[in-house]
């Protein structure tokens, strides 16, 4: 670290502001640089990340300190579809322009694929397969889409279908693209969903899918559901809203992902 970057005897209150607006710029330090920055024990600051944890203000996680808890507890798509709306629009509209004339694409299940079927105005005949029932509702009734509703087990939370009928069904398919939406991006982690049977479903799109397009708004960055899906490198391209932290797209673009950025 840079000596010009050093902030020693500041008092406890101006060093947890501080801490706080490091994690504001950067999303997450490290104890070791916190320690290096304020000329402080590594002692001292875990004091400081615990008590500012237990003000709600930060997370801890393995030696370092982010805003707020990578981890995602499953909800309902009633309650999911309400939040960061805006965004959510935005980006499916950006997902919809990339559906070529007399595409085939698989749409993975999500309240923001809800918002992508919206969107879709095919040019010529457009197929599409999907694991979820919202998805199909609103396409089945375009006379230019042919919609491949997946069987299988129903989830309750996000009224789409996961389980081995649904994979075994995809590998006689194969797609241009597949467009996914997931409960969180970590850029070490990969993406990541809060269930493991829809991991499992996801996995098997990929398979069958040339291009994989993400569609994430800005707040599933830095966070991890349950299942793990994939690691990045098997996505290509990852559309979210101008909201996203400059931290997370230039990691993104150097592992060489294609990031479209909305705004709002």
């Amino acid at each position: 670290m840079n000596k010009l970057d050093e902030e020693p005897n500041l008092s406890l209150p101006e060093r947890h502001s501080r801490i706080l607006a490091l994690l504001q710029q950067s999303g997450s330090i490290s104890v070791a640089q916190l320690s290096e920055r304020f000329r402080v024990s590594e002692v001292t600051i875990r004091k400081d990340l615990s008590y500012l944890e237990q003000q709600k203000k930060l997370y801890r996680t393995h030696g370092s300190a982010i805003l707020i808890s990578p981890y995602i507890s499953d909800r309902h798509v009633n309650e999911k579809e309400k939040k960061n709306v805006a965004e959510k629009q935005a980006i499916g509209a950006a997902a919809a322009a990339l559906i070529a004339q007399n595409d085939s694409i698989i749409i993975a299940s999500g309240t923001t694929m809800a918002f992508l079927a919206r969107e879709i105005e095919p040019e010529g005949r457009l197929t599409v397969i999907t694991a979820a029932v919202p998805v199909t509702q609103i396409l089945s009734q375009n006379p230019d889409i042919d919609v491949i509703q997946l069987g299988g087990i129903t989830r309750t939370s996000s009224v789409s279908v996961v389980g081995p009928f649904a994979e075994q069904m995809l590998r006689s398919f194969n797609c241009s693209k597949l467009f996914i939406g997931v409960d969180g991006i970590d850029p070490d982690f990969g993406l990541t969903t809060t269930n493991m049977l829809e991991a499992s479903l996801n996995r098997a799109m990929i398979e069958a899918a040339q291009k994989v397009v993400v569609l994430a708004d800005s707040s599933k960055f830095g966070r991890r559901g349950f299942s793990k899906i994939c690691d990045l490198e098997s996505v290509d391209r990852i559309i979210t809203d101008s909201n996203i932290q400059p931290l997370y797209l230039e990691r993104l673009r150097e592992r060489g992902i294609e990031v479209t950025v909305v705004d709002l």
